[in-house]
């Protein structure tokens, strides 16, 4: 059996999917990929038991149709530094030796059954289906993933919450000291529910679907959730629980507003991070009228750093404290060209938002403040 194939198209495909395979499994089969053949595509599936990935790519040319699992290393490391030409793989189907031919070699190397694959689960009773464009799923999800929790006592913060109402879907994550909130509306949806997203299928739908501009169906139950486009399929098992109310943490009153150049804030930030305590990275903004000053200090090691830049803030003047760390990954995450600052006072959460809301979206952030011994 043969099939011809794009070395970068399989390349890169590859390189994607490989991102679920877990090395070194208790499940030897979960090392693989499978490898489906037939109607002139390549079906490939990769799983850790948990989240299984399913792409398909067109073939060249086809002789025959075959199922075999090939080690997933070995296979990605082999065609990844091969420039773009035409891949001729050969299966013998009785030994089970895969042979790839490219312009200036040859690989070979065993391939096994793919009979004791996993499949992955189907989704069955109660299942909510909504159709989001690829696009807004990524940057939605992609917002929210710096913002999720690593906590073994509540597993529920760790992943990205999906609160879906008629008509739009809500993206959530917080760690209890950060909280990252996407709102994007004109969904396809007429029912309601919700869901949360372990970390790692959350990283994983931006390599699978990150060049991929149509609309992403998502359909969920009580234990699962399946993405899918036409040419690509993600099932991964949800975090079970129920998620926080988010919106309740959400101050809704914060009468003093300062808005600020993004990029400009984030230079002045790493600047005073540099002479900031590396123990509680502490970086101190100071509102008033017309400007911001940013300061940061290390007294053992009597160093200080305080500089001003330009803000149009309008409320009381107002001190407040934020870890440094937290306030770039925040900033870091926000597309927008300006910021704007909303504040109640020292002690409650600043909320900030980007000053121009991308299209048909909104995006909420909030960071907890420090406490300030001066």
């Amino acid at each position: 059996m043969k099939f011809t194939i794009s070395s970068t198209a399989f390349s890169s495909r590859l390189q994607a999917m490989g991102r679920v395979v877990t090395p070194k499994n208790n499940v030897s089969i979960l090392e693989c990929f499978v490898f489906d053949v037939r109607d002139g595509k390549l079906t490939i599936t990769a799983s850790d038991n948990e989240n299984t990935l399913v792409s398909i790519l067109e073939l060249s040319e086809q002789d025959g149709d075959t199922k075999f699992a090939v080690n997933a290393k070995t296979v990605q490391d082999a065609v990844k530094e091969i420039p773009e030409q035409p891949l001729d793989v050969y299966l013998n189907e009785q030994t089970m030796e895969v042979t790839i031919d490219y312009q200036n070699g040859q690989y070979r190397f065993m391939a096994q059954s793919a009979e004791e694959f996993p499949t992955p689960p189907t989704l069955d009773g109660e299942i909510t289906t909504i159709t989001i464009p690829s696009e807004q799923l990524l940057s939605g999800v992609g917002r929210e993933l710096f913002a999720t929790a690593d906590d073994t006592l509540r597993p529920v913060m760790n992943g990205v919450f999906f609160d879906v109402k008629e008509g739009s879907v809500t993206f959530v994550a917080s760690d209890g000291h950060k909280l990252a909130c996407s709102t994007i509306k004109n969904i396809q949806t007429e029912e309601e529910g919700c869901f949360i997203l372990p970390k790692k299928p959350a990283s994983l739908l931006k390599s699978l679907f990150g060049k991929d501009e149509a609309d992403v169906t998502i359909q969920f139950n009580a234990r699962n959730a399946v993405f899918s486009t036409p040419t690509a399929t993600l099932t991964c098992r949800l975090i079970e629980g129920h998620y926080p109310n988010y919106r309740s943490v959400i101050p809704q009153a914060n009468p003093n507003e300062g808005t600020l150049n993004r990029q400009a804030l984030l230079s002045v930030l790493r600047r005073v991070m540099l002479f900031s305590n590396v123990n509680s990275a502490l970086v101190k903004l100071n509102f008033d009228m017309g400007n911001l000053s940013i300061s940061g200090q290390d007294l053992e090691f009597s160093m200080s750093a305080d500089e001003k830049m330009l803000c149009d803030y309008n409320g009381m003047p107002m001190r407040i404290g934020f870890k440094g760390p937290f306030l770039i990954d925040l900033l870091n995450n926000l597309q927008s060209e300006e910021v704007t600052f909303r504040l109640s006072d020292a002690s409650r959460a600043g909320v900030i938002v980007p000053t121009t809301q991308p299209e048909g979206e909104e995006v909420l952030m909030l960071l907890m403040p420090m406490m300030l011994n001066d």
